[in-house]
C-alpha cells in the first residue's frame, strides 16, 4: 500500500469531495429537467396559453380539411377541420352546429379557428334549413358518432372518442343545450346567442358557456341565454358571457372576444387542461364584455 504525505491526502480528499458534490448537482439538474414543478396534464396540447396566442386568429397547430358529403346519415353533411400534428396523441372533438335558414358557411371562420388550438371539428350543414333544436341537436350528436365511427382515417385517428364537446348559434345553440341534456358524457357545451322555446334545463351536468349578446332581439338574452344559464345547475360548472351591444348575428362575422373564451372553455374542459383556467376565473373584463356569470372550474 502506497502512504500519501498529509499535504497530498488532503489536496485528494478535497478533489474527491468537489467531484462528488458536482455529481450530486448534475443529477439534482437532471431530476429538475425531467419532472417540472407541476406536471403537464395528460391531455394538455400546445404551448403554454398566452392572451396573444389566444386572441390571434390562429392558433399553434396547423389545420387540413375533409369535405362530408351530404349523403351521410343522421345530418346535411359539412366540413371537418383537424390538426395536421401526429405528434401530440389524440385530440378532443366538437361539432358545431349553423342556426335557422342559416348554412354552416355564416360560422366557418370558427373551425380553423377553434381547430388550430388542438381539436377536431366538424362544421354541420343540417338536414333543412327550417331544422328546429331538438333536431339539430340530435344531428350534432350524429355528427360526433361520425366523426368517432366512420369519418376518414386520417380525421378518426385523430380523435379521442372520450372528449367531445358540441357548439351551435342560434336554433343550434338550443340544440346545444338539447345535446347537452341529451348525453350527459359530452365534455363541454357552448350554446351562442342560443334560442329554444323550452327555457329549464335542471338535467345537464355537461359543463357549459352560454354566450349571448346584449342587443340581440331574435333571442333576447332575458328570456332565452340568461335563464338557459340560471336554469342550469352549479354542479354541472358553468359561465354566462355577455357581448357588449352584440345582436343576435354577432357569431357570423370574426368575433375575438367570443373565440378566447370559447377556446378557454373547451380547452379547460375538453382536454381538462388547468393552464386555462386562468381566462375564465378570475372572469374576463374588458369593453366588449357587458356581463360575466360563472361557477369558476373547480380544479
Amino acid at each position: 500500500m502506497q502512504l500519501l504525505s498529509p499535504r497530498t491526502g488532503a489536496r485528494t480528499f478535497t478533489r474527491l469531495m468537489t467531484q462528488a458534490a458536482l455529481a450530486v448537482t448534475l443529477i439534482a439538474g437532471a431530476l429538475a429537467i425531467g419532472s417540472p414543478a407541476q406536471a403537464a396534464g395528460p391531455y394538455d396540447r400546445g404551448p403554454d396559453p398566452t392572451d396573444a396566442v389566444l386572441e390571434a386568429s390562429r392558433g399553434p397547430f396547423s389545420v387540413a380539411t375533409q369535405r362530408v358529403s351530404s349523403l351521410v346519415l343522421g345530418f346535411g353533411g359539412g366540413e371537418i377541420y383537424y390538426p395536421t400534428d401526429t405528434s401530440q396523441g389524440t385530440f378532443g372533438a366538437v361539432a358545431i352546429s349553423p342556426g335557422y335558414t342559416a348554412r354552416w358557411s355564416s360560422l366557418a371562420w370558427l373551425g380553423p379557428r377553434i381547430a388550430s388550438h388542438g381539436f377536431v371539428v366538424i362544421g354541420i350543414e343540417t338536414n333543412t334549413l327550417y331544422d328546429q333544436p331538438a333536431s339539430r341537436g340530435r344531428q350534432l350528436l350524429a355528427a360526433l358518432d361520425y366523426l368517432v365511427e366512420d369519418s376518414p382515417l386520417a380525421v378518426r385517428s385523430r380523435i379521442d372518442p372520450g372528449r367531445l364537446a358540441v357548439a351551435g348559434h342560434s336554433m343550434g345553440g338550443g340544440g346545444t343545450l338539447e345535446a347537452a341534456d341529451d348525453r350527459p358524457s359530452l365534455q363541454a357545451a357552448v350554446p351562442i346567442a342560443p334560442w329554444n322555446t323550452d327555457k329549464t334545463w335542471p338535467g345537464i351536468q355537461v359543463p357549459t358557456m352560454i354566450i349571448g349578446g346584449e342587443s340581440d332581439s331574435i333571442a333576447p338574452v332575458a328570456t332565452h341565454a340568461q335563464l338557459f344559464y340560471e336554469s342550469i345547475p352549479s354542479s354541472a360548472e358553468k359561465a354566462y358571457l355577455e357581448l357588449n351591444g352584440a345582436s343576435h348575428f354577432f357569431p357570423q362575422t370574426t368575433n375575438t372576444t367570443m373565440a378566447k373564451s370559447m377556446v378557454a372553455w373547451l380547452k379547460r374542459f375538453v382536454d381538462d387542461d388547468t393552464r386555462y383556467e386562468q381566462f375564465l376565473c378570475p372572469p374576463p373584463s374588458g369593453t366588449a364584455i357587458e356581463e360575466y356569470r360563472h361557477t369558476c372550474p373547480s380544479s
